[in-house]
């Protein structure tokens, strides 16, 4: 996955953030105020950068501008809400912005479609068993090569780029197959189903009334 550096002073939100964006997988080294995060980039190149604008001393988008100018990927984190401040943070370069309280799952989202633009994320995936190179849309499971559909291994990188977190059918029926997408939620339930039919049951776990969360063991219950 990513490096990521997280730029927060509140020490329980950076907390979160870090928590859930190790659990998918990223490595992040952590700030409370720019100063400290100026020098962990003295020897860290991160793949993006998560900063809040509120910040004690030097603020977000002083820093956002030094990050942006040598090429680093700037997501602002703050509560914010004028729009001044927002177009601000674009303006400037960042790639988005988030207003504080967020949704976790959302957080995700708009990370990986960071890392996805800026052609940060690692193109393969591998865990035992099973190697999913997500560049050349290839998966291949003991050894052998897998053939899924357009769909299905858009429903597997899905479940894959977010894996260890639960996913909703909802969600996974807009990311995959669009937010206009009349279809209902069984849809999602079908494609697990013949995904799990080739790559093993165990490596997509559901999650009971809720969705699906992938498990990179691969011996987890289906």
């Amino acid at each position: 996955m990513a490096n990521i550096l997280v730029v927060e002073d509140d020490t329980a939100i950076r907390q979160v953030l870090v928590m859930h964006l190790e659990l998918v997988g990223h490595t992040c080294r952590e700030a409370d105020n720019a100063s400290v995060a100026r020098t962990l980039l003295d020897d860290f190149v991160p793949d993006a950068a998560l900063l809040d604008v509120m910040m004690p001393g030097e603020d977000g988008f002083s820093l956002g501008e030094a990050l942006i100018s040598r090429g680093i990927p700037v997501l602002f984190v703050t509560a914010k809400t004028a729009v001044s401040d927002r177009v601000r943070g674009l303006r400037m370069g960042a790639e988005d912005y988030i207003l504080k309280p967020f949704e976790p799952a959302e957080l995700l989202a708009r990370v990986e479609n960071i890392l996805r633009r800026t052609h940060r994320e690692d193109a393969v995936f591998t865990c035992p068993g099973l190697e999913i190179d997500i560049g050349a849309r290839r998966v291949i499971c003991s050894g052998n090569l897998v053939p899924l559909t357009s769909l299905e291994f858009d429903l597997l990188a899905m479940l894959v780029r977010r894996r260890n977190v639960a996913m909703s059918r909802e969600e996974l029926l807009d990311g995959v197959w669009g937010y206009h997408y009349a279809g209902e939620t069984r849809t999602v339930d079908v494609h697990v189903q013949r995904l799990r039919s080739k790559i093993g049951a165990g490596f997509i776990e559901t999650v009971y009334k809720y969705g699906y969360r992938f498990n990179d063991s691969g011996g987890g219950p289906v």
